[in-house]
């Protein structure tokens, strides 16, 4: 690759595009979460909650810059903006979009510090970056890609979360890096692999995972064997050392600097590239195995900057993560609900972490110093498929091609459902165990649509897949009886922010968008589609009287809730937005939402 080669999706054109897109976003969502207030333009249409079309203003921090656009207020205030009709005003003429100059003409009115305005600016940067890379793909319509591979689905994603504006920074990546990990590359990656000595290092497996014979399994007899050869080189003893897989980036940027020592002093043993070739995933530092699917993913460490947070993994959280998998496994398992709807999870079966004893002697238990080395390996979701079933990660439901036409329409009409039936069915599989795991076990996830995975059969839901389940689950209940090895997923979140976990995360974040994209599309009116969720959750509470007690304490159908902003979080601290220590403090709470479904 030349110089140049390296930036040809940096085109003028496709600049443009991605500014557009993404100012269209900033709009929609920084609207929402009441950092700006676009007034009503004159004679720009009718009004504003009647589900029509009508243009707004919004101006900037000195009021010499107006930006104007047509959008459609829909459920849970929310903004969808016809990307085409922004204009931006300024000195009685027109200027063109610029990203970074709608970030700095609103500094005030986004609350960005001096300290956060320009590494915010970087990471709107990279994301517009992306945008480019993204639009140089061959643009596949949604049918198209709803009909093809569970990897091609994953990699074919263009919008990332979608309720961050700044969602693709990968702050410490160079462009080479972004070509060579960022997953809508679709690169194959080897990983790097290291033995590290027992002294520091720990291995951890769910039952009947014996260490030696799993190794073995995921990497193969002959690169066990080479590895074992390359430390007998070195005159050192295999039976002494773990073996770490490790994100190229993180050994060419981290570990071969920051943790020198461990190298200089054999701690650490260098082992080479292992054989498989990986694909990068949704989530960045997880990779699926490209050269046997069967085989578990792979969960990495990997210190860059994204939406939020430093990207590392904790040696001491890996330790109990095995465990935390089978316990919530046979949770499911034991529970007829929950089974009933097909649910399941791909468990995290093993991990391996090392500690630096230095590093951890400088710091908490948070420090992104502690969080550089460690893995874990997840179970594919391949092997439990069954005939005529296929894969998609729940996030593509919302993407929209090119032509404005969503991946969840596409869905329905090959269903040969009505867009109801077909809502019925994802509802069953996706929504029901997340409302009965919270009513009957005080337990939340974290399900936004990068941590589940849909299996699909003609179009239609079959059942969910829940992942990323160790770092993300909590049990709410004081009064839990949990395992041991489970008691940190204990939480202390206050009575009135418990049901938030529902509110924002499912109904905010994601049904947001999904009933908005949907009813734009004129597939199924809004009041349908936030119909169809209230019968879900009240045929639930039919079938679970035993527990009405916790429907009444915790009311699914109350008029409103507490509007939980995320982009606010991230404009205040771009690079720790949660306090992990205290992170229902962190909440950034801004007045009211209307519940859709109260009344329904």
């Amino acid at each position: 690759m030349t110089l140049s080669d390296a930036v040809a999706h940096l085109s003028p054109h496709r600049w443009a595009r991605a500014n557009r897109l993404l100012v269209r976003k900033a709009l929609a969502e920084f609207a929402h979460e009441r950092l700006i207030t676009p007034e009503p333009t004159e004679g720009g249409g009718r009004g504003s909650d009647t589900g029509n079309p009508a243009e707004y203003a919004i101006r900037s921090d000195d009021g010499l810059t107006r930006y104007r656009f047509t959008a459609t207020r829909r459920a849970l205030d929310h903004w969808q903006i016809d990307a085409e009709s922004i204009t931006r005003h300024r000195d009685g003429g027109e200027r063109p979009l610029h990203a970074l100059d709608f970030f700095i003409e609103l500094k005030t009115a986004l609350g960005l510090s001096d300290e956060v305005l320009p590494v915010y600016l970087e990471e709107i940067s990279s994301t517009l970056a992306g945008t480019c890379y993204k639009l140089t793909k061959p643009q596949l319509t949604s049918a198209e890609l709803a009909k093809s591979g569970f990897q091609e689905i994953e990699t074919g994603m263009t919008e990332g979360h979608p309720c961050f504006v700044a969602n693709n920074g990968r702050l410490g990546f160079g462009v080479h890096e972004y070509l060579s990990y960022a997953p809508e590359t679709a690169s194959p990656v080897r990983l790097v692999w290291l033995a590290a000595h027992r002294s520091r290092a720990a291995f951890t497996a769910g039952v009947g995972i014996e260490y030696e014979s799993f190794l073995r399994d995921e990497l193969g007899e002959e690169t066990v064997e080479r590895f074992n050869d390359t430390l007998r080189a070195q005159e050192l003893d295999p039976a002494d050392f773990l073996f770490i897989p490790v994100h190229p980036w993180q050994w060419w940027n981290k570990l071969t600097v920051t943790f020198a020592a461990e190298v200089a002093q054999q701690h650490l043993v260098c082992l080479g590239e292992g054989d498989d070739e990986y694909l990068a995933q949704q989530s960045i530092r997880t990779f699926f195995n490209k050269s046997t699917p069967e085989k578990h993913y792979v969960k990495t460490a990997l210190s860059v900057i994204n939406m939020g947070f430093m990207r590392g993994l904790s040696a001491a959280y890996m330790e109990a993560t095995p465990a935390i998998n089978d316990w919530l496994a046979q949770l499911i398992d034991n529970d007829p609900v929950l089974k009933s709807t097909g649910l399941s999870i791909i468990r995290e079966r093993a991990a391996v972490g090392y500690r630096h004893l230095e590093y951890e002697a400088a710091t908490d238990r948070y420090s992104p110093y502690r969080k550089m080395l460690a893995a874990l390996w997840r179970e594919s979701p391949v092997s439990s498929l069954r005939d005529g079933e296929s894969l998609a990660t729940m996030a593509s439901l919302v993407h929209v091609d090119h032509e404005g036409a969503s991946i969840a329409a596409t869905l329905i009409e090959r269903s040969g459902l009505t867009p109801v039936e077909w809502l019925r069915r994802y509802l069953r599989a996706y929504f029901t165990p997340l409302l009965h795991s919270f009513y009957a076990y005080d337990l939340v996830f974290m399900p936004h649509g990068e941590n589940v995975i849909l299996v699909l059969k003609d179009g239609v839901v079959e059942r969910a897949i829940y992942k990323d389940i160790a770092e993300e689950i909590a049990v709410m209940d004081p009064d839990a009886v949990l395992p041991p090895t489970v008691e940190r997923l204990r939480v202390d979140v206050p009575e009135d922010k418990k049901l938030l976990s529902i509110f924002t995360d499912v109904f905010d974040c994601f049904f947001r968008f999904l009933a908005a994209n949907l009813a734009g599309e004129g597939v199924l009116e809004e009041d349908d589609f936030w119909r169809t969720v209230a019968d879900c959750v009240r045929e639930y509470q039919e079938a679970t009287p035993e527990l009405a007690d916790k429907f009444k304490q915790y009311d699914m159908f109350a008029p409103e809730f507490s509007l939980s902003c995320l982009n606010r979080l991230q404009l205040r601290n771009n690079k720790e937005m949660v306090d992990l220590a205290d992170p229902a403090g962190a909440l950034q709470l801004v007045g009211n939402l209307k519940n859709p479904i109260a009344g329904l």
